[in-house]
């Protein structure tokens, strides 16, 4: 068992009695030094720094207990981000309504090969997708498996 899944129960597990997900656990290079991160959000998605300092102190105290890592290290509380990746199809369901940008494996008609737009319906392995072209608001829909990357978007 390598030691982030041997990290991963109780960290989860403070996260959660506090209402809020684990997104990410990992390694980050950070100079000669390495940097515990760990990304987190509440149920809706969203994140504050108040949050981020409260489960950092708590994991802190936790890490320093358990002394599972024996060199030095950062601990890095974090949002995954305004733009985080939609990692399988069940946090792609959930991100329905959503603005979401999709790059596709294979170029679909017209030479689409990217849509940035509102992510309407996922169900049975199909994504449909509202997008302006232009001046013209247009539907697609595009099989789960040609996407090679969906992420959650900035609306500007």
């Amino acid at each position: 068992m390598d030691q982030i899944s041997a990290l991963r129960e109780w960290i989860t597990a403070i996260v959660e009695q506090n209402g809020m997900l684990v997104y990410d656990i990992s390694w980050q290079p950070m100079g000669n030094m390495k940097s515990l991160q760990v990304s987190i959000m509440k149920g809706d998605g969203t994140m504050d720094l108040d949050s981020c300092a409260m489960i950092s102190e708590q994991l802190s105290a936790m890490l320093d207990e358990k002394d599972l890592i024996k060199h030095e290290y950062y601990l890095e509380v974090c949002s995954p981000g305004a733009e985080r990746e939609l990692r399988n199809f069940e946090e792609v369901k959930a991100a329905v309504g959503e603005y979401v940008y999709v790059k596709l494996k294979n170029v679909m008609a017209k030479g689409i090969y990217e849509v940035l737009g509102t992510l309407e319906k996922c169900e049975e392995g199909m994504l449909s997708m509202t997008y302006m072209d232009k001046a013209s608001k247009r539907k697609i829909d595009i099989a789960y498996d040609n996407v090679a990357l969906i992420r959650l978007a900035v609306k500007l």
